[in-house]
């Protein structure tokens, strides 16, 4: 039997700043981030199976990437827990705002190395992930691929 890939789409709105950068990216800021999530397999041939032909149901795809990410980093703000940003952030989660602090500088580029371990952990054994693609803009995008990883 063949082996397939499979993409799913999801859209997530998140605000960030890059501490220490040159350019106007060290200022609070925010992007409607685009994420494709493409994972590969052979599709179920067991005709018994309510899963039959297909290499993952897209709900169950959906379902591990909004757990650990959409739902987590939509309308959240992401700084680097080790830079100072640290104060900014518990400022902001005192007066009730959504603040993930994580150990990397939140570029799209890091980002989606964080994203590509949350979701492998997830997936059936069965089901390899193929490639992460995160835009950030209409005109930029960072990817990751198992193949090179």
């Amino acid at each position: 039997m063949s082996t397939i890939r499979i993409t799913k789409q999801f859209n997530f709105e998140t605000g960030h700043a890059l501490y220490g950068y040159d350019g106007k990216c060290k200022n609070v800021h925010g992007h409607s981030y685009k994420l494709s999530v493409t994972v590969s397999g052979t599709p179920i041939s067991d005709n018994t199976n309510v899963k039959f032909g297909m290499v993952i149901d897209f709900g169950d795809l959906k379902k591990i990437v909004n757990e650990e990410i959409v739902d987590v980093f939509d309308h959240a703000t992401v700084f680097n827990k080790n830079t100072p940003h640290v104060e900014l952030a518990k400022e902001l989660m005192d007066r009730g705002h959504e603040v993930l602090l994580v150990d990397y500088q939140p570029t799209s580029e890091m980002m989606v190395i964080d994203f590509a371990e949350k979701v492998k952990e997830r997936l059936p054994e069965n089901i390899k992930l193929h490639s992460i693609k995160l835009q950030e803009t209409d005109s930029s995008f960072a990817e990751w691929f198992a193949s090179e990883n």
